[in-house]
């Protein structure tokens, strides 16, 4: 039975161009679970988009002299290219700065305040004192009233957990400039997160399968919960849609409270974009559907706290009640699949610390399925995971050039040398069904673990299918049964079958290569569909035009299945899947990512 399948996939910041450490988190895993999901007959809705509003945009845009969305269009068709690149199939990949993102945005504040979840309180506001300008939470450090952590937002300790206000911090600095900031009395709009302290709770306790990281880090969310700010003294953002409020030039919603509510504007977007303004309600209004939300570990709070929150508070199911908003009872997550940080020589992965690998470089050098594989196999699943060139050029010569790559070209070298096209098999030997049967068992085991989001077993199941086959050709030798074509076809086509079923296993992770392994199998069309950049008109904003990933993933022939390969299909001698990289790479790092050493 086919199953709706939301893939809520976190937004990065249109502030600058993405390094591997975020692609890591967010990028490539989601891809990964979206491609075996519609593999497997799923209905996928892949969503996600830049987050464009807050500081981050304003203080870059300062720093380039540009103005907040002259950086957002910059960095955003930036942050396009380099996901298009590596092949991450979003149905859409939008933006926040859009008329539908706004209006959608509005909405569920309404509800929430409708129902009395957002209380509007004075609070002490922190203001640069050289700028005059809001210094919002997030760009305030300090030490952590309750650990002892030096180096604790003005929102959250990142070392404890806990929710903090600014000016609670000790020894509070601004990460602009490092002055110490001043502390200004201001209204805002809170969300009461206490009002949701019995659902959220009860929700959370149903959560017992989710990645121990995740599971360990919401334990202590619902103990010590506060009220948030949603408002903030900005210029940039969603308006708020109240009498005395909407007018206000410096009144604006905090980033955070929009960006969550983008998966849902995402998905209404798709919809009207689709000329079906109501398919959105497949995934958000239907009890068979389920959500999938894709992160790194720094925002676990924001997906197993705050957004269920909005959610309940915008069905009317916080803890007293209330009605569903214009878009009725939406549905929250299912799993929070939340990785841990891609760091490079200990370090976390910082453009400001100039320890950065830019997707762009990566991509231009190396292509997209090597940092697809890397990040698979040895990216930080369940644990931080340093990056080194050294793990980078042994995982791509040894394990894609010298496995999988060797065990395609010889295979259909073979083949096309001695019959020109897949040969007919004669009568199979135990050894030639024992292969074939290891091949088609390994798409329920890697299937498995796909639907889990544990993708380092499942990448391994398929290599696993890999080692077997190039053991097998190397004990039956088909190069010296010149004297025995049959036998020799039958070893060949048993090759050629496996090699078919592990390009299936292996397109969620490598879908670039899979398209050519398909054609050099003599297949023809679009087997692994890959995401478009296309320019489009804004919905509600005129004037306004945006680009967005897009694609048409329903036509591509790939399916989770082991499909007998067709006797007679010609074959051409094929080229090399992988090049192998220097190994005095792994020593010294590209001239554009050097290794630096003491």
């Amino acid at each position: 039975m086919s199953t709706p399948v939301l893939t809520a996939v976190a937004w990065p910041y249109a502030n600058g161009p993405r390094h591997i450490g975020h692609v890591s988190g967010f990028g490539v895993p989601s891809d990964v679970f979206s491609r075996y999901q519609r593999m497997a007959g799923n209905r996928v809705l892949m969503v996600s988009g830049t987050d464009e509003h807050g500081t981050p945009i304003t203080v870059q845009a300062d720093k380039e002299g540009m103005t907040p969305q002259q950086t957002a269009d910059k960095y955003t068709r930036q942050i396009d290219e380099d996901l298009q690149g590596l092949g991450l199939s979003y149905d859409l990949f939008t933006r926040t700065t859009t008329g539908n993102h706004a209006a959608v945005t509005q909405e569920i504040f309404l509800a929430l305040n409708r129902n009395g979840y957002v209380v509007p309180k004075t609070t002490r506001g922190a203001i640069s004192p050289s700028t005059g300008r809001t210094l919002p939470d997030r760009y305030i450090e300090g030490t952590c009233p309750i650990c002892g952590y030096d180096g604790a937002r003005g929102d959250q300790c990142d070392n404890c957990g806990n929710q903090l206000d600014a000016a609670e911090l000790i020894n509070p600095k601004s990460r602009i400039n490092g002055e110490t900031p001043k502390f200004v009395e201001t209204e805002h709009y809170f969300l009461d997160l206490p009002a949701f302290t019995q659902t959220l709770g009860d929700w959370l306790g149903t959560k017992t399968d989710w990645r121990p990281n995740v599971l360990n880090f919401t334990k202590n969310l619902i103990d010590d919960m506060r009220p948030r700010p949603i408002t903030r003294d900005l210029d940039w953002g969603v308006k708020i849609p109240l009498e005395g409020w909407r007018d206000q030039p410096l009144k604006r919603f905090y980033v955070w409270f929009d960006a969550v509510i983008g998966y849902f504007s995402a998905s209404v977007e798709w919809a009207r974009r689709n000329g079906t303004p109501d398919a959105w309600q497949e995934w958000w209004a239907n009890a068979d559907a389920r959500a999938y939300y894709f992160m790194g570990k720094d925002n676990i709070t924001f997906h197993a706290q705050i957004w269920p929150a909005l959610l309940l508070g915008q069905n009317g199911d916080g803890d007293h009640g209330g009605e569903p908003g214009k878009y009725g009872k939406l549905h929250l997550p299912d799993e929070i699949v939340s990785s841990e940080f891609l760091t490079m020589s200990g370090s976390k992965f910082s453009t400001s610390r100039g320890t950065v690998i830019y997707v762009h470089d990566f991509l231009r050098e190396f292509g997209p399925d090597a940092l697809r594989y890397f990040i698979s196999v040895a990216g930080p699943e369940t644990q931080d995971t340093d990056f080194t060139w050294d793990e980078f050029v042994r995982r791509t010569n040894f394990e894609l050039a010298n496995e999988w790559g060797n065990l395609v070209n010889r295979s259909i070298s073979m083949a096309h040398k001695n019959n020109g096209a897949i040969p007919a098999p004669t009568e199979p030997a135990p050894a030639d069904e024992e292969l074939k049967a290891l091949s088609r068992q390994a798409f329920e085991t890697a299937g498995g673990h796909l639907a889990r989001s544990r993708f380092k077993l499942a990448a391994a199941e398929a290599m696993r299918v890999v080692t077997a086959a190039n053991r097998y050709l190397s004990d039956q030798e088909p190069w010296k049964l010149k004297d025995d074509p049959d036998r020799r076809d039958a070893v060949l086509h048993t090759a050629l079958q496996v090699v078919s079923d592990a390009n299936t296993l292996l397109t969620p992770f490598l879908p670039h290569s899979a398209q050519k392994v398909h054609e050099a199998l003599g297949g023809t069309g679009v087997w692994a569909a890959q995401p478009e950049l296309q320019e489009v008109e804004d919905l509600d904003l005129p004037d306004r035009v945006n680009p967005i990933l897009t694609g048409d993933y329903q036509s591509e022939q790939a399916k989770w299945e082991s499909k007998p390969v067709e006797v007679g299909r010609p074959l051409e001698k094929p080229t090399p899947l992988f090049t192998k990289l220097d190994p005095k790479l792994g020593e010294t790092g590209p001239e554009w990512a050097p290794i630096v050493t003491d």
